[in-house]
């Protein structure tokens, strides 16, 4: 066991994000594990660069990260793989919820968090401990498949190293819009449990994080006004005082990088935060504001109220911080006047820029689970559950219907007309935005003509659902 190779398979659609090269931060993290224990690792994250099928026949091992998205791509890949005879590994959050499904595909699956699954699965290959004895690891054996127990999650991330991107095939060709983007992360896990999110179910609600120290010393690499950090945070302030201590000791670094991260609405109830994240070259903020429909965040629980959203706004607005909000259209409380509210409220308030997403079940959600169990989901094609194609039966509209009042929403908020207005108020970054997301709109619309004419179909068979 000597070469081992990670990928990172592409999704087949185009996403909210085609532009931008953001590697996820797992197979990066593992490869670099591995190369400390003396192993020949390599990444292919295949949006950055193609495969190198030389570099595949060598290799002794191939593990295959995977979302939902890809895994339609990923088993295409773990089964050619295999097929040249080289065992492979699958893990990522797709494959930890359905590890029967994956065997299909790959010889062994890595279920959650696998910084120490890796490296047993290791010894397990060169002969060194039983595979029953490698912890969060589902593989089959004489036809049986076998589930062995969870692995522990890292309880102390400043344990693992810091992740080595030059291992990743292409890296260093990759540009961003203006600067080249660095994804990094503090902590891991989420408090707060939204139905529609596979977070907390893939890495808890207990918050873990890395000291102040460790996350200066990786920043540390990066201090060029070239770099844009990205903390890839579900929640930057899940704990206002530990994202108060590391902000402090970024202005003291005084670092030239510009960064953004995700944070949820109460950011405005803690002005230093903000004070403190303008003083550092921040950008804005990725919220996920979800609905303006009050009943609508009810039902997602996700524990917030309009008046939290509305304050939100105002406060970053006032510090021209950019603010890119996410919404979800599709919810049972949901109706075609919510979604024309919902544009409305993003246009009146401002907001830079915005993600208009589909309600999509994706496995290991409790929303996944519910609308299986009412057999209202339409189709198992994972490459649709990307948050821009409807997969399942709606409550007030046709599938058809909101899949198209989802497209209007974008053509609406990124109008010619509404993009002026952004470039008279000199709101430059809301601007570029604006232009990439229309072209991206209606470049959307022309490849998926199939997939609406399958939708319009449905219609006519009077595919709806009524609670």
């Amino acid at each position: 066991m000597k070469n081992i190779i990670f990928v990172e398979p592409k999704p087949e659609n185009l996403h909210f994000f085609s532009r931008f090269k953001l590697p996820r931060l797992g197979t990066i993290l593992l490869a670099t594990i591995l190369k400390k224990h003396g192993y020949k690792t390599k990444v292919y994250v295949e949006e950055i660069a193609p495969l190198n099928w030389a570099d595949i026949k060598k290799a002794d091992l191939v593990c295959i990260s995977t979302i939902t998205p890809t895994a339609i791509r990923a088993y295409y890949l773990a089964r050619k793989v295999r097929q040249m005879g080289i065992p492979v590994a699958m893990g990522g959050p797709h494959v930890t919820f359905l590890a029967e499904e994956a065997l299909r595909y790959a010889d062994f699956v890595i279920r959650g968090e696998g910084e120490q699954s890796i490296l047993e699965l290791i010894e397990a290959l060169e002969g060194k401990r039983p595979f029953s004895k490698v912890k969060g690891l589902s593989w089959q054996e004489n036809k049986k498949i076998y589930h062995n127990e969870t692995a522990p999650l890292t309880e102390d991330l400043n344990t693992l190293p810091y992740p080595n991107f030059s291992l990743i095939q292409g890296w260093q060709a990759v540009k961003g819009l203006v600067k080249k983007i660095i994804p990094i992360q503090t902590s891991r896990g989420c408090p707060f449990n939204c139905r529609f999110c596979s977070v907390t179910r893939m890495f808890g609600r207990k918050m873990r994080y890395r000291s102040v120290e460790h996350v200066i010393g990786e920043l540390k690499q990066y201090n060029n006004p070239h770099y844009h950090v990205f903390f890839y945070d579900d929640n930057f302030i899940a704990d206002p005082q530990k994202a108060k201590a590391l902000l402090l000791a970024m202005k003291e670094k005084n670092f030239a990088f510009s960064w953004s991260t995700q944070v949820r609405v109460d950011i405005a109830r803690y002005p230093q935060i903000l004070s403190l994240a303008k003083d550092t070259n921040c950008d804005g903020f990725y919220i996920g504001f979800e609905s303006v429909n009050p009943e609508s965040l009810v039902e997602m629980n996700k524990k917030q109220s309009i008046e939290d959203i509305k304050k939100a706004i105002q406060v970053i607005n006032k510090l021209n911080l950019h603010i890119h909000g996410m919404f979800i259209f599709g919810l049972d409380k949901d109706n075609l006047a919510s979604i024309k509210n919902t544009v409305q409220f993003a246009l009146k308030n401002k907001i830079g820029s915005v993600q208009f997403s589909i309600l999509t079940p994706l496995p290991g959600t409790p929303v996944y689970q519910e609308l299986k169990k009412k057999k209202r989901i339409l189709s198992f094609d994972w490459s649709l559950y990307d948050g821009l194609h409807i997969v399942f039966r709606p409550c007030n509209f046709s599938p058809y219907t909101l899949q198209k009042a989802m497209l209007n929403a974008h053509k609406t908020f990124y109008s010619l007309k509404n993009t002026l207005k952004r470039i008279l108020e000199s709101r430059y970054l809301a601007t570029q935005i604006s232009l990439y997301a229309l072209k991206l709109s209606y470049e959307w619309e022309w490849k998926n003509k199939e997939f609406l004419k399958w939708l319009k179909e449905l219609d006519f068979q009077g595919q709806s659902f009524t609670a």
